[in-house]
């Protein structure tokens, strides 16, 4: 297979901000009475916020859904330049492609202020075709939405199109939309693990 470009998961694929995203929920759910610091720090690893949400409301009564989401974003992305760091190599890796041609698009269950700001902190917004947020999307991951749109900003045909993920939800998402996908530590059925960001380069041909 010839892959022709590349959907890029955000959230601890390009960024190391799992922590941080972890760290924001507690303290924003605290802010409204619900204390999850007994929960498994992976419990919401890879989840659309509406479906974060979803888990979330009936122990969060009288919080509308937008206030929550906002303070959530508001949180984070005020911290993002001080507490996300990037993955190794993945700056040079995505401009590296972005030299040799290969269209790229961003396609995350996070909100789009989100998406933005991780993408300003690792400085590779302008080599991204695009952006699939949460915003974008009727269902976010593991559904085929999210990464059927990224094809779709890069106008190539899912299977030509190397998904890059970190998380069973995500990777189940590009299988979903028929898509190759290249996963950052022990790979689940059907996906091929990389060791490494450069992997990425070289299944590309570079």
């Amino acid at each position: 297979m010839t892959w022709r470009g590349v959907a890029w998961d955000i959230d601890g694929t390009l960024v190391d901000s799992e922590p941080l995203h972890h760290r924001v929920l507690l303290e924003v759910c605290l802010d409204h009475s619900l204390d999850l610091r007994a929960d498994p720090a992976e419990r919401f690893l890879g989840v659309h916020m509406d479906d974060v949400w979803l888990a979330l409301a009936p122990q969060l009564p009288g919080v509308p859904r937008e206030a929550w989401m906002a303070q959530i974003q508001d949180n984070y992305c005020a911290r993002v330049a001080r507490d996300v760091a990037p993955m190794p190599r993945a700056a040079e890796t995505v401009r590296a492609l972005f030299a040799a041609g290969v269209p790229q698009v961003a396609v995350s269950n996070s909100g789009r202020r989100v998406v933005e700001a991780n993408l300003g902190a690792l400085g590779v917004r302008e080599q991204m075709k695009g952006v699939v947020s949460l915003d974008d999307v009727t269902r976010g991951k593991p559904a085929p939405e999210p990464y059927l749109r990224g094809a779709a900003l890069l106008g190539l045909r899912p299977e030509h199109v190397l998904v890059v993920e970190d998380s069973a939800t995500g990777a189940a998402s590009g299988q979903a939309a028929g898509m190759q996908v290249a996963f950052l530590g022990d790979p689940p059925g059907g996906a091929r693990g990389i060791a490494g960001l450069p992997d990425v380069a070289a299944m590309m041909g570079l």
